[in-house]
């Protein structure tokens, strides 16, 4: 797990100042270790230069430095991630003549392109982000895994003497460079302010833009770019169908294959469904014995320790249970909001128990994100379907007398609304039945922050062509059409992974665990998972919906189910309670600050209202719209980018 940065194109003194900046920028991802490289033509013009900072995690002898160079082809690869299957990819490509000097996965990848050019990527197993130099055609190959792990941002700049590509681990990274203009991309906050983090390949900066999972681009030493190439999309269904035993194989294969580690390894445990089965399969497949950690709360409504500590005591694992108050919370808050990449409303929570998990002497941390994506697990998989028959039946009633209608049920509902009406459940009915049964758009307008209304209110009353319901026009679009036909429960499963963990878990896990230094591996996305998950009938996967009985029937027969006879609770910290508390503070200056919400383009009477109406405990404002305000603030002052 590293850090990884480059230039493709016209490459001057300059250029190479800026890459060097950079990489200082990105020390955190990589403390073992860093190394440059550069291939110039004679001129200095074109060509190529990386940057890598390493964390040492397989073999961890100087051979498993990089960029790494393949002495038969003078290629070389500035490499993130891990290649879990590269034993027996070692093995194959051995048998095919290659010689190995290292026991690193990073010297697979140089070997496997070598044997099966740009293809490679659809052999390998994993979470990369690399940038290949192949010396024969002097392109530079960019790739990224499938589910979008690991990261990797683009900035294309026209320089004096030419074009160049930029690339990197982290946007701010890029804007280090000092060679980009720190602006906010105006189509990124319309997606933030919906979502509460940015949809993909837009970044909140105008210039940035990231490159897409499961996608490879190549660049000329020009620095001119290729088609892109997409390897692999979200299985809809499965060419043949799967059963549970089949499953239980491949989660057994995911988990074993990330217990592989030359550093101390760690479980994060909450006593849910996902980590505990995470836990028992690690268990299962044996060797040293396991370390566990959990965060614990006073606010007993958010405190899981009790059957985190049942699940670690019926596993046999070291259990270490991590108090979090919220004083603790005040004093690390601003690591924590530093740790940010891009601003989101969620990720410290993972800031928080990755740092306690690196202090207690881990370096790589096996998590359970993906089993309520995957099998059904979030109110969504009810709540969408419902709302898009709703929006089916009244879908001859003019826009109008929809919204009309749903208003004043909202209004009867919920009672008279504050300074702000309610942005959850019944205060967006309106904008629920304008959807007309279309998947896509209920999926978008469940997770809103906020209602087209208030929207309207907080960012003016002009709107973005090329973002539609918070999505990139083009994405919507593809999406719509891929999921015509589709039934309603794997489409939900193939939205949730698009975007609830493709653009926002992964990316907010890769920033907050890398800030300190620890890797993050989350066996219930490995793509053979996905695949199989996706050949299961409805009835197998799904039902009942929030039980998640395939993973309790496969990862979790030995354990005593009543442990997990409760109602769900996600990884979340008392926020609602603590922001309240902290009405005088920092949050408080930053949404009642006029010129700090001008420079983000939101109008600060609309913020204000919000958040008086937040302390004063107006119906349907939970804390994640004030927070995503005060991240999207307290972000872009910490990199001094405005509209």
């Amino acid at each position: 797990m590293c850090g990884i940065a480059g230039a493709v194109g016209a490459i001057d003194d300059e250029t190479l100042a800026a890459l060097g900046r950079m990489h200082n920028r990105q020390r955190h991802r990589g403390p073992d270790a860093d190394g440059r490289w550069q291939q110039l033509e004679s001129d200095g013009t074109r060509g190529a230069a990386f940057a890598h900072r390493r964390l040492a995690i397989i073999d961890l002898s100087p051979l498993g430095r990089q960029p790494m160079t393949d002495s038969e082809t003078g290629n070389v690869v500035c490499y993130n991630g891990e290649i879990y299957n590269f034993a027996d990819l070692r093995e194959e490509l051995a048998a095919l003549g290659r010689v190995f000097r290292s026991a690193s996965d990073t010297e697979v990848i140089l070997h496997a392109y070598a044997s099966w050019g740009r293809a490679c990527v659809t052999r390998f197993r994993g979470m990369f982000a690399f940038a290949l130099w192949d010396a024969k055609s002097r392109e530079v190959l960019l790739a990224r895994d499938r589910l979008g792990k690991k990261p990797l941002y683009l900035a294309e700049l026209q320089r004096p003497n030419g074009r160049v590509v930029l690339f990197a681990s982290e946007v701010r990274a890029l804007l280090a460079s000092g060679l980009l203009e720190r602006r906010l991309s105006p189509a990124a906050l319309e997606s933030y302010l919906w979502n509460g983090f940015v949809v993909g390949p837009q970044t909140i900066v105008r210039d940035i833009r990231e490159l897409p999972a499961a996608t490879t681009l190549t660049l000329d030493d020009d620095g001119r770019s290729g088609a892109p190439w997409r390897y692999w999309e979200l299985p809809l269904s499965a060419p043949a169908p799967t059963d549970l035993v089949e499953l239980e194989a491949e989660l057994e294969a995911a988990v074993r294959m990330r217990l592989v580690s030359d550093v101390p390894l760690g479980i994060f445990l909450s006593g849910g469904i996902d980590s505990s089965a995470i836990t028992a399969l690690a268990a299962r497949a044996g060797g040293a014995k396991l370390r566990t950690f959990n965060i614990s709360f006073d606010e007993p409504e958010f405190d899981e320790s009790l059957a985190a500590r049942e699940v670690s005591r019926a596993l046999g694992t070291e259990h270490s249970d991590i108090r979090l108050d919220e004083a603790r919370f005040r004093a690390q808050l601003e690591p924590a909001l530093a740790s940010l990449d891009q601003p989101t409303f969620d990720a410290i929570n993972t800031y928080f128990v990755s740092r306690a998990v690196r202090e207690a002497g881990i370096t790589v941390a096996l998590s359970g994100a993906g089993g309520d994506e995957l099998f059904g697990g979030y109110r969504s998989f009810v709540d969408v379907p419902r709302a898009m028959r709703w929006s089916r039946v009244l879908a001859p009633l003019p826009n109008a007398a929809t919204h009309a209608a749903a208003s004043v049920l909202a209004r009867v509902l919920l009672g008279r609304a504050g300074e702000v009406p309610p942005q959850t459940r019944w205060g967006k009915l309106a904008d629920a039945l304008a959807c007309r049964g279309n998947v896509v758009d209920a999926y978008q307008v469940s997770y809103a922050l906020f209602t087209t209304d208030f929207l309207r209110e907080l960012s003016g009353d002009s709107t973005n062509a090329s973002v539609t319901r918070g999505l990139p026009s083009a994405r919507h679009h593809a999406l719509c059409e891929r999921l015509r036909s589709a039934r309603v429960l794997p489409a939900l499963s193939a939205l949730e992974l698009s975007f609830f963990v493709g653009e926002r878990l992964l990316r907010d896990t890769d920033a907050t665990s890398m800030a300190v230094s620890l890797e993050a591996r989350v066996p219930l996305l490995d793509h053979r998972v996905v695949e199989l998950a996706a050949g299961l009938p409805d009835h197998l996967r799904y039902a009942p919906l929030g039980r998640k009985r395939a993973l309790r029937q496969t990862a979790l027969r030995a354990l005593d189910p009543a442990i997990f006879e409760r109602p769900k609770a996600g990884f979340e910290l008392p926020l609602g309670r603590w922001l309240r508390a902290a009405a005088t503070g920092e949050v408080d200056a930053a949404l009642t600050d006029p010129q700090r919400c001008e420079s983000v383009g939101l109008r600060p009477e609309a913020v204000a209202r919000l958040w008086r109406a937040f302390r004063s405990g107006s119906p349907g404002l939970y804390w994640s719209r004030v927070w995503a305000i005060f991240a999207l603030l307290h972000w872009a002052r910490q990199e001094r980018v405005t509209v």
